[in-house]
């Protein structure tokens, strides 16, 4: 690690801490040159998977397109930060636990429903309309027949 202050080499860690959830390392470290003190935070970088497009094209994973996807579907809906955050999540959690170096837009599309499923029913419908693209009523009512039958409820017609 180099000095904040003196560019050296040398520094010596003086102490080390867990910090957010034990997912940084809090390290106050001395220079072994000028004898300035610093700290660092050091977290492990986990490389998510490229994400194989339905055109066929590769990009690299973007959370911040997962993040949007999830708002726009809760947008006014009684799901909290926390809620969503958790989700989000288990869903990076899920990608890197594949130990894949690519995933398809599809698999990341039905894991957001899943939990989107779990989090709050008319976000999921929300986002099952636009990832589905219901071209049609009859699609939807297809769609809320599903998951009416699923959780066990009478369906309407």
């Amino acid at each position: 690690m180099y000095c904040p202050f003196c560019s050296a080499e040398d520094t010596r860690v003086l102490d080390s801490r867990l910090v957010s959830d034990g997912n940084q390392v809090r390290r106050r470290r001395e220079c072994v040159t000028c004898n300035e003190r610093f700290t660092t935070y050091e977290s492990a970088e986990l490389v998510m998977p490229r994400v194989i497009k339905s055109d066929g094209s590769r990009e690299l994973f973007n959370e911040s397109k997962l993040r949007s996807g999830f708002q726009r579907a809760l947008e006014k809906r009684p799901v909290s930060i926390d809620q969503i955050e958790n989700a989000l999540g288990q869903i990076k959690q899920l990608l890197r636990g594949l130990g894949e170096r690519e995933v398809t837009s599809r698999l990341i599309g039905e894991a957001v429903m899943d939990k989107l499923q779990h989090l709050d029913e008319v976000a999921y419908v929300r986002f099952a309309s636009v990832y589905r693209s219901f071209q049609d009523l009859s699609e939807f009512q297809a769609e809320l027949n599903r998951l009416t039958n699923k959780d066990g409820g009478v369906s309407k017609s």
